[in-house]
Protein backbone atom coordinates (compact mmCIF):
# COMPACT_ATOMS: atom_id res chain seq x y z
CA UNK A 1 0.00 0.00 0.00
CA UNK A 2 1.37 3.38 -0.96
CA UNK A 3 1.95 5.93 1.85
CA UNK A 4 -0.28 8.54 0.18
CA UNK A 5 -3.11 6.03 -0.13
CA UNK A 6 -2.69 5.04 3.53
CA UNK A 7 -3.04 8.66 4.57
CA UNK A 8 -6.20 9.05 2.51
CA UNK A 9 -7.58 5.81 3.99
CA UNK A 10 -7.03 7.05 7.56
CA UNK A 11 -8.52 10.43 6.69
CA UNK A 12 -11.51 8.71 5.08
CA UNK A 13 -12.02 6.55 8.19
CA UNK A 14 -12.00 9.66 10.40
CA UNK A 15 -14.59 11.36 8.18
CA UNK A 16 -16.79 8.24 8.24
CA UNK A 17 -16.61 8.13 12.05
CA UNK A 18 -17.50 11.84 12.28
CA UNK A 19 -20.46 11.28 9.95
CA UNK A 20 -21.55 8.38 12.16
CA UNK A 21 -21.45 10.65 15.22
CA UNK A 22 -23.53 13.27 13.44
CA UNK A 23 -26.13 10.78 12.20
CA UNK A 24 -26.47 8.92 15.52
CA UNK A 25 -26.29 12.12 17.56
CA UNK A 26 -29.02 13.82 15.55
CA UNK A 27 -31.21 10.73 15.90
CA UNK A 28 -30.90 9.99 19.63
CA UNK A 29 -29.29 13.13 21.08
CA UNK A 30 -25.89 14.12 22.36
CA UNK A 31 -26.01 12.58 25.84
CA UNK A 32 -27.15 9.11 24.69
CA UNK A 33 -24.53 9.21 21.93
CA UNK A 34 -21.75 9.95 24.41
CA UNK A 35 -23.11 7.25 26.72
CA UNK A 36 -22.93 4.69 23.89
CA UNK A 37 -19.35 5.73 23.11
CA UNK A 38 -18.33 5.36 26.77
CA UNK A 39 -20.09 1.98 27.09
CA UNK A 40 -18.31 0.67 24.00
CA UNK A 41 -14.97 1.82 25.41
CA UNK A 42 -15.59 0.02 28.72
CA UNK A 43 -16.80 -3.07 26.85
CA UNK A 44 -13.62 -3.04 24.75
CA UNK A 45 -11.40 -2.87 27.82
CA UNK A 46 -13.37 -5.64 29.54
CA UNK A 47 -13.34 -7.92 26.47
CA UNK A 48 -9.66 -7.32 25.87
CA UNK A 49 -8.86 -8.28 29.43
CA UNK A 50 -11.16 -11.30 29.76
CA UNK A 51 -10.63 -12.81 26.31
CA UNK A 52 -6.95 -11.97 26.31
CA UNK A 53 -6.33 -14.02 29.44
CA UNK A 54 -8.31 -16.99 28.12
CA UNK A 55 -6.50 -16.87 24.76
CA UNK A 56 -3.12 -16.82 26.51
CA UNK A 57 -4.17 -19.86 28.56
CA UNK A 58 -5.22 -21.74 25.41
CA UNK A 59 -1.93 -20.84 23.70
CA UNK A 60 -0.02 -22.12 26.72
CA UNK A 61 -2.05 -25.36 26.70
CA UNK A 62 -1.35 -25.93 23.00
CA UNK A 63 2.36 -25.31 23.48
CA UNK A 64 2.56 -27.66 26.45
CA UNK A 65 0.80 -30.33 24.37
CA UNK A 66 3.51 -29.94 21.71
CA UNK A 67 1.24 -28.38 19.09
CA UNK A 68 1.63 -25.10 17.23
CA UNK A 69 -1.04 -22.66 18.49
CA UNK A 70 -1.66 -21.06 15.08
CA UNK A 71 -5.45 -21.00 15.39
CA UNK A 72 -5.32 -19.59 18.90
CA UNK A 73 -2.81 -16.93 17.92
CA UNK A 74 -4.91 -15.83 14.93
CA UNK A 75 -8.04 -15.78 17.08
CA UNK A 76 -6.22 -13.82 19.75
CA UNK A 77 -5.02 -11.25 17.23
CA UNK A 78 -8.56 -10.78 15.91
CA UNK A 79 -10.01 -10.47 19.40
CA UNK A 80 -7.33 -7.96 20.35
CA UNK A 81 -7.98 -5.94 17.18
CA UNK A 82 -11.73 -6.10 17.83
CA UNK A 83 -11.33 -4.89 21.41
CA UNK A 84 -9.06 -2.04 20.31
CA UNK A 85 -11.63 -1.03 17.69
CA UNK A 86 -14.26 -0.98 20.46
CA UNK A 87 -12.04 1.25 22.59
CA UNK A 88 -11.54 3.73 19.73
CA UNK A 89 -14.47 6.18 19.73
CA UNK A 90 -16.73 5.72 16.75
CA UNK A 91 -19.68 3.63 15.67
CA UNK A 92 -18.25 2.21 12.45
CA UNK A 93 -15.14 0.97 14.27
CA UNK A 94 -17.41 -0.49 16.96
CA UNK A 95 -19.35 -2.46 14.36
CA UNK A 96 -16.15 -3.81 12.81
CA UNK A 97 -14.78 -4.59 16.29
CA UNK A 98 -17.92 -6.51 17.25
CA UNK A 99 -17.77 -8.48 14.00
CA UNK A 100 -14.26 -9.64 14.91
CA UNK A 101 -15.66 -11.36 18.02
CA UNK A 102 -18.03 -13.57 15.99
CA UNK A 103 -16.63 -17.08 15.37
CA UNK A 104 -17.83 -17.45 11.73
CA UNK A 105 -16.26 -14.09 10.84
CA UNK A 106 -13.00 -15.16 12.50
CA UNK A 107 -13.07 -18.43 10.57
CA UNK A 108 -13.69 -16.59 7.29
CA UNK A 109 -10.77 -14.20 7.93
CA UNK A 110 -8.45 -17.08 8.95
CA UNK A 111 -9.40 -18.97 5.78
CA UNK A 112 -8.78 -15.92 3.58
CA UNK A 113 -5.43 -15.14 5.20
CA UNK A 114 -4.21 -18.74 5.07
CA UNK A 115 -5.05 -18.96 1.36
CA UNK A 116 -3.28 -15.66 0.73
CA UNK A 117 -0.17 -16.74 2.67
CA UNK A 118 0.00 -20.02 0.75
CA UNK A 119 -0.44 -18.18 -2.58
CA UNK A 120 2.26 -15.64 -1.70
CA UNK A 121 4.69 -18.39 -0.72
CA UNK A 122 4.03 -20.19 -3.98
CA UNK A 123 4.85 -17.09 -6.03
CA UNK A 124 7.91 -16.09 -4.06
CA UNK A 125 9.22 -19.62 -4.07
CA UNK A 126 10.11 -19.45 -0.37
CA UNK A 127 13.58 -20.75 -1.21
CA UNK A 128 16.70 -20.07 0.75
CA UNK A 129 19.32 -18.33 -1.24
CA UNK A 130 22.66 -20.01 -1.16
CA UNK A 131 25.38 -17.82 0.26
CA UNK A 132 29.08 -18.47 0.07
CA UNK A 133 30.67 -18.55 3.49
CA UNK A 134 34.37 -18.03 3.81
CA UNK A 135 35.72 -19.77 6.87
CA UNK A 136 39.52 -19.81 6.83
CA UNK A 137 41.39 -22.27 9.01
CA UNK A 138 44.61 -21.48 10.80
CA UNK A 139 46.71 -22.94 7.99
CA UNK A 140 44.87 -20.86 5.33
CA UNK A 141 46.06 -17.50 6.57
CA UNK A 142 49.52 -16.57 7.71
CA UNK A 143 49.97 -13.19 9.30
CA UNK A 144 53.74 -13.51 9.23
CA UNK A 145 53.98 -14.69 5.60
CA UNK A 146 51.61 -12.72 3.31
CA UNK A 147 53.06 -14.42 0.22
CA UNK A 148 51.50 -17.77 1.12
CA UNK A 149 48.13 -16.29 2.04
CA UNK A 150 45.16 -17.36 -0.14
CA UNK A 151 43.86 -13.79 0.07
CA UNK A 152 46.56 -12.33 -2.10
CA UNK A 153 46.12 -11.62 -5.80
CA UNK A 154 48.28 -14.13 -7.70
CA UNK A 155 48.75 -11.67 -10.59
CA UNK A 156 50.38 -8.85 -8.70
CA UNK A 157 51.49 -10.65 -5.51
CA UNK A 158 49.79 -8.09 -3.29
CA UNK A 159 47.60 -8.95 -0.39
CA UNK A 160 43.97 -7.86 -0.79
Amino acid sequence: MQPAFSGFAVLGAVFIEIAGFIIIGSGIGVLPTLTLVMLSMFAGVYLLRSHGISILQRIRDELSAGRIPDREMAEGAMIMAGAILLIIPGFVSDIIGLLLFIQPVQKLIRHYLSKRIIRDRRYTGNRRQETKTIDPDNHDYHSSDPESSPWRDPWNNKKQ
